[in-house]
């Protein structure tokens, strides 16, 4: 199984996990529409935030229940509201989902994912 990532909606990083080498995690925010939040320090890229998993979460947005019925729907073809991952905690997006990173949050061969990323982290 290969890991999940995205970018964040308010600053478009990659949100990489602890796995990559000479990148430590930043904060990732995940936010429902509901305003619980769920922070997450040190993401390992299976799609969990602060103990909560992003597509359980979709699933729960979109009044379904479980993990594979988020999994589902984010790859189906019919719109729904998804969950916002940002790196500031108060802020909120549109419910349309953070974009993919190609790169699964690891697999960095050609850095599209890191234009966006300091020197520092």
């Amino acid at each position: 199984m290969g890991f999940f990532s995205w970018k964040t909606q308010d600053t478009n990083r990659s949100i990489h996990n602890r796995y990559v080498n000479n990148r430590k995690p930043f904060t990732v925010y995940m936010r429902d529409d509901k305003g619980n939040v769920w922070r997450e320090d040190d993401y390992e890229g299976y799609g969990v935030f602060g103990g909560k998993d992003y597509y359980e979460l979709l699933a729960e947005m979109n009044g379904w229940a479980s993990r594979e019925d988020g999994i589902n729907i984010a790859f189906g073809e019919v719109p729904f509201k998804a969950p916002n991952l940002t790196e500031r905690e108060d802020w909120t997006y549109n419910w349309r989902g953070p974009e993919d990173c190609p790169d699964q949050g690891y697999f960095y061969d050609d850095y599209d994912c890191w234009e966006d990323d300091d020197e520092e982290n």
